[in-house]
């Protein structure tokens, strides 16, 4: 009998996203509804898609790279080890600045369920 505490791997592989950016979940479960865990990679060059998680704060650590996050008007360079808490509704989006490939976690409390985000370029 597998213990109620057990969540196996989803051995879902890294996906494109419209937000422009890679996204390998590790951790987002129905089960474990206080939180989920995610690595997000971002291209050289790139600027993530500029939006709000609604309901929902989310914790970049950077794991490797560097970039330039916006979190609410403001600017903030990013390296490797370097955290950002990122309050929920509030518009948020990173460049990587750099010539590799940024990669950072993504932990959002409670758990990233796609209803929470909002793309704040349409309105653009």
């Amino acid at each position: 009998m597998t213990p109620i505490w057990f969540i196996p791997a989803s051995g879902l592989p890294e996906f494109f996203t419209t937000e422009r950016c890679h996204i390998t979940e590790l951790h987002n479960a129905a089960e474990s509804p206080e939180a989920s865990l995610a690595v997000a990679r971002v291209e050289p060059g790139i600027t993530t898609q500029l939006h709000a998680l609604t309901g929902v704060t989310e914790r970049y650590i950077v794991r490797k790279g560097e970039g330039l996050v916006e979190i609410g008007g403001v600017t903030q360079k990013l390296r490797a080890g370097d955290s950002a808490v990122i309050l929920a509704g509030v518009a948020q989006r990173i460049t990587n600045t750099g010539t590799d490939d940024l990669e950072f976690y993504c932990l959002c409390t409670p758990r990233f369920v796609p209803e929470c985000y909002k793309n704040l370029e349409e309105s653009c």
